[in-house]
């Protein structure tokens, strides 16, 4: 029986003129503006595409004129296809605002005669406005293209211990012959309302425990910092978000030396490339660090590859 691995992630524009399709594919998602009325969310939505529009064009020009995204989640597919090294099985990745998007996809499942499917969110925790948004568009599109095929997904996996040790791994390569004692490593998760959190969103719960099994690790691996913190980062509007913020965070921290992982990505994107590597290294000289670092998501890093088939082989048991 063949089968499929499908990658969800978010995506990303894979060219500047798809820039206005990501943000109005965003807006329109329910799990991310979370109004009832779905005339109240089109016309925010609209309102926010509108005014975003032109900067967020400027933000992916500096990039090279598209996300780093979906380049970077197709070496990982590759990756896994190697790894797994069987021909009944294939692995295809979908995009939930920029192409490839899951028609596409289950078209393709459709001619090679797929005839089960394993979905493995790019979000190593889960949260209603990623993981939950990405399979609910899925499985809606599996239903429409009348596809019979079982399907079996992951909902979580940030305590796999191949994961957490890419993270490791990626926080080695900044560092490289620093003094782990000069510096303060900061986990980095990409915010949300705190009312998603309220009602019910176990997202900041699963960050805080993915961090503590970081903590373990990181003494098991001898790398002392001087102190690990938690903070949160892309807060946007005036409501509630989860605190601390990141550039809260780097104006109470004294040390002069600060190495930031992006918690809650797996897939450099422009939260990384530009909003930590740019924006915060602004932020992070204005308040006097002389060394601020950023280290690179896991991608397609052999032990994350590694954590994908494990995934793989305890869905497929």
């Amino acid at each position: 029986m063949k089968e499929a691995i499908l990658l969800l992630n978010m995506g990303g524009p894979n060219n500047l003129e798809e820039v206005e399709l990501f943000l109005k594919n965003m807006f329109a998602d329910p799990n991310i503006l979370t109004m009832k009325s779905s005339l109240l969310r089109k016309f925010v939505g609209g309102m926010i595409t509108f005014t975003r529009t032109e900067s967020s064009q400027e933000i992916y020009r500096t990039l090279g004129g598209k996300s780093p995204i979906v380049d970077i989640t197709k070496k990982i597919a590759d990756a896994l296809t190697q790894k797994l090294d069987d021909e009944n099985v294939i692995v295809d990745f979908v995009m939930r605002y920029t192409p490839p998007f899951s028609d596409e996809v289950i078209a393709r499942l459709i001619e090679q005669d797929i005839k089960k499917i394993f979905l493995l969110p790019m979000y190593p925790q889960y949260s209603t406005t990623t993981t939950k948004s990405s399979l609910d568009e899925f499985e809606e599109a599996l239903h429409r293209s009348g596809l019979e095929a079982i399907v079996m997904e992951v909902k979580h996996y940030y305590e796999n211990i191949s994961y957490n040790k890419a993270v490791i791994e990626r926080i080695k390569e900044e560092m490289k012959d620093e003094e782990y004692r000069d510096y303060d490593l900061i986990f980095s998760a990409h915010g949300l309302p705190q009312s998603i959190v309220d009602n019910g969103d176990p997202y900041e719960r699963q960050i805080k425990l993915n961090v503590e099994l970081l903590r373990d690790m990181l003494k098991e691996e001898g790398m002392d910092f001087f102190k690990v913190h938690l903070a949160y980062q892309s807060k946007v509007g005036p409501q509630k978000w989860l605190a601390p913020s990141l550039e809260e965070s780097l104006n109470k921290i004294r040390n002069r030396g600060v190495v930031i992982y992006p918690i809650a990505f797996t897939v450099d994107n422009s939260e990384t490339d530009f909003e930590l590597s740019i924006e915060y290294k602004e932020i992070a000289q204005e308040v006097g660090f002389t060394n601020y670092k950023v280290c690179r998501c896991v991608n397609d890093h052999p032990l994350f590859i590694q954590a994908l088939s494990e995934i793989y082989n305890k869905m497929k048991a």
